[in-house]
């Protein structure tokens, strides 16, 4: 379930492994700052709550996600970096972003390049007078 308030069109770790949990790591992950309700986890990975319930739990017993507190009703999670798990899928997704960057940065490059030898190319002479 695709959702409009998505935080990130195509996060580096969902582009090599389009499942449920690689959107709620990238999105985890880039806001890593902040902790998060499983609501806008879901809201912001563009998952359904269910889903991202059932993946929460699963990624909070691997170690990679905790429980940081309780406001009101809703219990917030971040990214575990305390664990080598959490850690080493934060450094995952940084490294896949970088090479994404640079890949784009380069095909940029490219593209400028044709366009100037495109626009530098010299025009024939008019032979007949």
């Amino acid at each position: 379930m695709m959702l409009k308030e998505k935080a990130l069109e195509m996060g580096p770790l969902e582009s090599m492994f389009p499942v449920a949990s690689s959107k709620i790591l990238d999105f985890l992950s880039t806001f890593k700052e902040w902790d998060y309700s499983v609501s806008d986890i879901a809201k912001y990975s563009g998952i359904s709550f269910k889903t991202a319930l059932v993946e929460i739990k699963k990624l909070e017993k691997q170690g990679v996600v905790v429980q940081t507190r309780i406001v009101g009703k809703a219990t917030m999670y971040k990214l575990n970096l305390k664990s080598r798990q959490g850690y080493h899928i934060d450094r995952l997704i940084f490294e896949i972003a970088s090479r994404r960057i640079k890949e784009e940065i380069s095909r940029q490059e490219n593209l400028k390049v044709k366009n100037v030898v495109l626009k530098v190319k010299p025009r024939r002479k008019n032979i007949l007078k």
